[in-house]
């Protein structure tokens, strides 16, 4: 559908189109949430500027759709500092019952934590409808490249070789080799081999390396063709929950590894990169942008989560911090905190942008204007 636009174009829409799907989808959880802890929806925003549609409902919440694509936000009735009294900024007085700072901490967290809950969910039930009818690709369990002087070579596998079997146990992906090899270091494995139409086979012993404190067995050989599998429904589901997870997972590792300097940030990107990148797998088709956009909600919604002020982790650590003690936090720390969020959101921002730009070739344009 969008490759008919020029590249400019087409990246323009496909950026409004992913962003937009991931902030109403974030925004969705809390409002939903808010609704059914009675909690009154002032304002539910999708983009910022000067709103291009704005109505509001019979519930007395108003809607709007900004022009500038670059986030949302739902707003809610007295929702402020905890013990706040001026916590809503409208005309209106206060609604007895019905505002969010009243409400007890759980109602309070549950309302916080839908919006990343959101996300999440929105990754699995993208997942899963492109496993139930694009299918989920699985690496068969062909070797596709031999490692020099690795267990492999000197076992005599070869590129194309099919494994059928590792000591009796049949192997349908390449999953299982790695899951069978990894299990068993410095052993001596019986290989069912299939080559050029022949079943022959082999005794490979596996090398080993240390991994988080344990020694875990090698091969040295890579995947080689992938085919698309498609799945019923719930296994779809499943699939895509799993999915989900890994990506979650790889993505905190990944940040965790950043923080201690293990892992460079030259692949922290932001908005530009993301609009770079929509417009590039919107080109790919709409099964590669539904995939594109449930890779960024996992990582929306696990980013919200983090323990920083003005993000939804940062509040939810404000209400842990007010179960433990017994108390609300006081506002004057709690407006500390957020300004220290903010200002560490802002820091990241630029550090991003920066990465984009470097990412787009702009310094060393500017550095060839120079010299």
């Amino acid at each position: 559908m969008l490759l008919h636009f020029p590249d400019a174009a087409r990246t323009a829409i496909a950026f409004a189109i992913v962003l937009g799907v991931l902030v109403f989808v974030h925004e969705l959880g809390h409002y939903l949430a808010a609704r059914w802890r009675g909690v009154h929806v002032e304002t539910f925003a999708i983009g910022f500027g000067h709103p291009l549609a704005r109505w509001t409902d019979r519930r007395g919440t108003v809607w709007k759709l900004g022009w500038l694509p670059l986030g949302g936000f739902v707003k809610l009735h007295g929702q402020g500092l905890a013990g706040g009294t001026e916590a809503t900024a409208s005309d209106e007085p206060l609604q007895a019952g019905r505002t969010f700072h009243d409400k007890p901490v759980l109602s309070r967290a549950i309302v916080v934590a839908a919006g990343p809950v959101a996300n999440f969910l929105l990754a699995i039930v993208l997942f899963a409808a492109l496993f139930a009818t694009a299918g989920r690709p699985v690496a068969l369990p062909v070797v596709g490249e031999v490692a020099p002087n690795s267990a492999a070579a000197r076992g005599g596998l070869a590129p194309g070789d099919r494994i059928l079997a590792i000591n009796g146990t049949e192997i349908s992906r390449f999953q299982d080799i790695q899951r069978i090899v990894q299990a068993r270091p410095d052993t001596v494995l019986a290989l069912s081999v299939q080559r050029g139409g022949k079943e022959i086979p082999l005794a490979v012993t596996t090398g080993s390396r240390e991994q988080n404190g344990s020694r875990i067995g090698l091969l040295g050989i890579t995947g080689g063709a992938a085919v698309l599998e498609r799945l019923s429904p719930p296994a779809a589901l499943a699939a895509g929950a799993e999915e989900t997870w890994q990506i979650a997972r790889d993505t905190a590792v990944s940040l965790w590894q950043m923080l201690r300097g293990q892992r460079g940030a030259d692949d922290l990107g932001g908005p530009l990169r993301i609009a770079e990148l929509s417009g590039q797998v919107a080109r790919l088709g709409v099964s590669s942008l539904v995939s594109f956009i449930a890779l960024l909600s996992v990582n929306l919604g696990l980013i919200n989560l983090f323990p920083v002020p003005v993000l939804d982790g940062g509040h939810l650590l404000f209400y842990l911090a007010e179960v433990l003690l017994g108390r609300p936090i006081p506002a004057r720390a709690q407006e500390i905190g957020l300004r220290a969020g903010f200002a560490v959101l802002v820091g990241v921002f630029v550090f991003a942008t920066w990465n984009d730009l470097s990412h787009f070739g702009l310094f060393r344009w500017i550095a060839g204007l120079i010299g």
